[in-house]
């Protein structure tokens, strides 16, 4: 082991140096700085490289964190992006918008034992951004080219992470996406200051100069674009990675008034106009939170990138309502401190009752919740307290409460896809393929909303799939395994 590491009890944790609130509330750039490479330095040297690293365990890509951690105390930053890029398609990605808290991070030996968590995503941040810096990333050549054919339906992280993994093999690799850039969610849904756009656009301009073929504002089985079917017979595989963008409605009085608007629908207006869009609703105020009393409804991730995103955009005031507690918030807690810091009021063990207005919201109905008994998944139930109800003003409400798939099944016209009872697609999770030969799927509309990494990881998964199955001979062993049911 080198001298260089286990300084966690001489070093203390060091975060990039991040803007002041009032600063970085007044635009959209990524809140935090970049290290220095004598600083990365330091901060990968705290690492104690365990025995059992507990990082590693808990990253869904299982990621070789204390190799690359090791290497950057030592100055090797090349061979620290080749061990941090071998398992994970977008490290810069995942190194800025990966919950490491509740991950890598919130499982490091020496942050339980109260010194100080291993800055891992920051270091993991600045291993690819210094790649970029000195030219070491590379567009995929393939050792040999194939015949066979792929087409990919959604060029979100799924779709994007089994796009490369299968252009590294030599497949001719197609990808259909509704939208007119590539990226999914990381373009549309993800706020700037967490994810920068040209950050996304560069990962997607790579994958076109290694030989991907994206096909975009192409909506499979939409006005002007191929069908389901049509997919299946131009190529040998197809793979379903369209992510799940129905928003979850709310169910309350008043909901069918002007000014309560769904999250992604929010998010994507102000993301289109950081990218230059003319945005119709945006520029009417329709999708706008400035100098509006906003409330979001919700206390995952995407409600944090409301509230956020409204302080930006000059709103009168941003609170947030959530029927649960901090300690039983699904969102991370980085993202919520980071949110107080901006100005946002958190309105705890509280939901709407009914939205009041005219034409348009006016204000909401805000009641009162605490915790009752565990339901079957043992977390407790949120239930309201009788007469505890209070108005708040809001002429902005929007609902984050999360997403379901929408019905591919009539989408696509196939009636023998097979789904599962929350609409996700069935698939059998040794091969990533569904019941029909030759259809994969992954990411989301697989396991439902989840996070970014665990797109990434379906997707390597379902390349690997998919590759087995093109070269076993249109994949007979495949096809008879047994399903098994998507969680």
């Amino acid at each position: 082991m080198a001298a260089k590491m286990m300084q966690f009890t001489d070093v203390p944790k060091a975060m990039p140096a991040k803007r002041p609130a009032p600063d970085r509330a007044a635009d959209f750039d990524e809140i935090y700085g970049r290290y220095e490479t004598t600083k990365a330095a330091e901060q990968a040297s705290r690492c104690e490289q365990c025995g059992i690293p507990f990082c590693q365990v808990h990253c869904p890509l299982h990621n070789n964190i204390p190799d690359w951690l090791k290497l950057t105390a030592e100055g090797r930053m090349e061979e620290a992006f080749e061990v941090a890029s071998a398992t994970n398609n977008m490290p810069e990605i995942c190194g800025r918008i990966c919950p490491q808290d509740r991950l890598c991070e919130g499982n490091c030996v020496i942050e339980q034992a109260g010194h100080g968590t291993v800055t891992i995503g920051a270091v993991e941040k600045h291993i690819v951004d210094n790649a970029f810096d000195m030219g070491w990333v590379k567009p995929v050549v393939p050792l040999h080219e194939q015949a066979e054919s792929v087409g990919i339906i959604g060029a979100g992280p799924a779709g994007l992470a089994a796009a490369e993994e299968l252009r590294k093999k030599g497949y001719q690799v197609h990808v259909y996406d509704r939208y007119d850039r590539a990226g999914g969610l990381l373009i549309y849904g993800i706020p700037g200051f967490k994810l920068e756009k040209p950050i996304v656009n560069r990962r997607a301009e790579l994958l076109a100069a290694g030989g991907i073929h994206f096909h975009l504002n192409c909506d499979i089985g939409g006005a002007g674009a191929p069908s389901f079917a049509e997919l299946r017979d131009k190529h040998d595989a197809v793979l379903i990675a369209t992510g799940v963008y129905k928003a979850r409605a709310l169910m309350a009085p008043g909901v069918g008034l002007d000014g309560v608007v769904p999250a992604l629908d929010y998010l994507t207006a102000s993301n289109r106009k950081g990218l230059g869009d003319e945005v119709p609703a945006f520029d009417s105020g329709a999708l706008n939170a400035h100098g509006r009393d906003v409330v979001v409804v919700g206390g995952g991730d995407t409600a944090m990138d409301c509230v956020r995103t409204a302080v930006r955009q000059g709103a009168k005031s941003v609170s947030c309502l959530y029927r649960r507690d901090r300690d039983n918030m699904p969102g991370s807690m980085r993202e919520v401190a980071n949110a107080e810091e901006e100005g946002v009021d958190f309105v705890w063990l509280s939901a709407p009752e009914a939205f009041h207005g005219d034409d348009r919201v006016a204000g909401v109905r805000v009641q009162r919740m605490r915790l009752g008994a565990p339901d079957a998944t043992g977390r407790r139930s949120p239930e309201p307290v009788p007469g505890s109800s209070t108005d708040r003003p809001a002429d902005l409400v929007i609902a984050a409460l999360g997403f379901d798939p929408e019905d591919l099944v009539t989408l696509f016209g196939e009636p023998e896809l097979p789904v599962t009872r929350w609409g996700t697609v069935k698939i059998d999770w040794e091969t990533m393929m569904t019941g029909m030969p030759g259809v994969f799927a992954a990411g989301d509309i697989v396991r439902g909303a989840s996070l970014v990494v665990w797109g990434v990881r379906d997707g390597r998964d379902a390349a690997t799939g998919i590759h087995r199955y093109i070269k076993s001979g249109a994949g007979q062993a495949e096809s008879a395994a047994p399903l098994k049911l998507a969680s």
